[in-house]
């Protein structure tokens, strides 16, 4: 993991006010809840006293209680009553404090920090998710790989001929020309797939290439926006389950009609079609050993893998910038 970073990790409809939901997240359970005005907390999942689960309890007066024993901890994690000393006890239970983690929610997507301390700024989003003007539908799927393999996929333009090749990469475009990377900021690269049918030319250089208009745009740590076209966007966020597994969050956002109502019913359609490229990905990617990727891989790479040589890179360089 990436440390001293916001991750997108969790759809916030998931969380509705009065439950609490239990999630696996950078390899620990952690329970999110809601207090009585709507805000959101998230703590570890293992109540201080005597380890029992959380996420099987409710939530009462904006607090999470433990179904062992009643007791309650608020969004901080901080322990507020334990019944069995009595409403009236003054007694100091510091030492049940819970770890929590820092949350914010931007367009329905609940981001947690990962890290040490207080964040130091904001999560950096796509605009779509918070534009009116789309409709979306979202789906998931477990992977049986660490999300950096997941990431990696979604920026590898060779193999659309091959594990796409009665879907998305029709035509059998094996000749890839580039690709083209191109940083926009410190923490955003975007590519896309520019291939062709291979009649034993020379594939283009990375300089004689473009970024078409439907590219791809990752920005770190786990977000991925896919630019079909001004009305039609593909958005992923890679959730980090543990180190052998994570989660795929898929939302096809469009704004082919002005009605939001609309364009959401177009968007469960073409969940439909999401689920269908992704599980061939799936199929294929779960077979890759190591479970995680590396910068240095007993691996053979080639050209084409540019995007994933430039991810793998600037990985490194932030996982170490922790030291």
């Amino acid at each position: 993991m990436i440390r001293d970073q916001w991750y997108a990790v969790l759809s916030s409809r998931k969380v509705g006010r009065g439950k609490a939901v239990t999630a696996r997240r950078f390899g620990e359970e952690l329970v999110f809840f809601r207090d009585e005005k709507g805000d959101l907390g998230c703590v570890t999942d293992i109540c201080a006293h005597r380890g029992a689960s959380l996420g099987g309890g409710c939530v009462k007066d904006g607090h999470i209680q433990c179904p062992f024993h009643g007791i309650e901890y608020d969004l901080t994690g901080k322990c507020v009553r334990v019944p069995s000393e009595g409403k009236a006890s003054a007694k100091d239970f510091g030492r049940f404090q819970l770890k929590h983690y820092e949350v914010r929610e931007i367009g329905d997507i609940i981001f947690v920090w990962y890290g040490d301390g207080r964040p130091d700024g904001e999560p950096e989003v796509f605009d779509i998710i918070t534009d009116p003007a789309f409709g979306y539908d979202e789906i998931e799927d477990l992977w049986r790989v660490h999300y950096s393999r997941v990431i990696e996929n979604q920026l590898d333009v060779s193999h659309l001929a091959f594990v796409h090749r009665t879907t998305i990469g029709r035509g059998g475009k094996t000749l890839a020309n580039g690709p083209k990377v191109e940083w926009l900021d410190d923490i955003t690269l975007r590519t896309s797939a520019n291939n062709e049918t291979d009649y034993g030319q020379t594939p283009k250089s990375a300089e004689e290439s473009i970024i078409k208009t439907t590219n791809l745009t990752f920005r770190f740590p786990n977000m991925w926006l896919n630019h079909v076209s001004d009305r039609l966007q593909i958005l992923a966020y890679f959730i980090p389950v543990d180190d052998e597994s994570s989660i795929i969050a898929l939302r096809f956002y469009d704004s082919f009609t002005p009605f939001r109502t609309l364009n959401r019913i177009i968007a469960v359609l073409g969940s439909a079609a999401n689920r269908i490229v992704e599980r061939q990905d799936k199929r294929v990617v779960e077979t890759q050993l190591p479970k995680a990727s590396k910068l240095y891989m007993r691996e053979n790479l080639v050209t084409a893998d540019l995007p994933v040589i430039e991810y793998r890179g600037k990985r490194y360089e932030l996982k170490n910038s922790e030291e």
